[in-house]
């Protein structure tokens, strides 16, 4: 499994700086944190770890390689993003939803291969959604669809796991699973990366904190050298 690193990185948007020289080591086998008050610039930092955006400065990058050098189809083999507030605007079923995590390495045209259903099948159930499998994804309520699009993240089980506030409008059972099962693949090699609101869920489950306010790093490293009273 490979590292995620950030040098230096600095993003600008409309002649603002939203980022200004983050400096930030993702390792794998270790859940990290991004925390930081509304408009500090977390989603942004995830954009750029995820190859979404481009630094205006710096570098990021995967096992010592540049994102760009990587390029777009392997990247998405081995990195999974969900953003916040992802929807869905077709009526497909909760199952095709989680299935387009696979996109990579789906057939264009046709059934779901049979080799890939053990797959799909297990991050229905992590995700508490078996039974929801057929439903349209347009008439899920919105905690229940949260957990779909986390099934997305999670069923190809990629190396490294980016997600923004996963535990927005779930319930405190489903939240409490989510961030268990972010624990569980950090636990499993990956390098995870999640911003959250809940400093209660990350210091529970996060091996190291990133924080950020108005475009700066504030801090970074473990969570007991982070999350102390000052």
């Amino acid at each position: 499994m490979s590292a995620l690193s950030l040098a230096a990185v600095t993003v600008q948007r409309d002649k603002r700086v939203v980022l200004q020289g983050i400096d930030a080591l993702f390792a794998p086998g270790r859940l990290t944190a991004v925390i930081g008050p509304n408009g500090a610039g977390k989603s942004t930092l995830l954009e750029v770890a995820a190859g979404l955006r481009a630094p205006d400065a710096g570098r990021v990058e995967l096992g010592g390689q540049s994102l760009a050098a990587i390029g777009r189809r392997m990247l998405a083999r081995r990195r999974a993003y969900l953003p916040q507030r992802a929807e869905v605007e077709w009526p497909i079923s909760v199952e095709r939803v989680v299935a387009l995590g696979l996109t990579p390495v789906l057939p264009s045209f046709g059934d779901l291969p049979a080799a890939l259903r053990p797959a799909i099948d297990d991050a229905l159930a992590a995700c508490d959604l078996t039974s929801l499998r057929d439903r349209p994804a347009t008439s899920l309520s919105g905690g229940e669809l949260a957990r779909a699009m986390l099934a997305r993240a999670i069923v190809g089980d990629p190396e490294l796991l980016i997600v923004d506030e996963p535990t927005a409008g779930l319930d405190p059972r489903h939240a409490l699973d989510a961030a268990r099962r972010l624990r569980a693949r950090a636990d499993a090699g990956r390098t995870v990366i999640m911003a959250i609101h809940d400093l209660d869920l990350a210091l529970r489950h996060a091996d190291d904190v990133v924080a950020i306010k108005d475009g700066a790093l504030l801090a970074a490293g473990s969570v007991a050298e982070v999350m102390s009273e000052d």
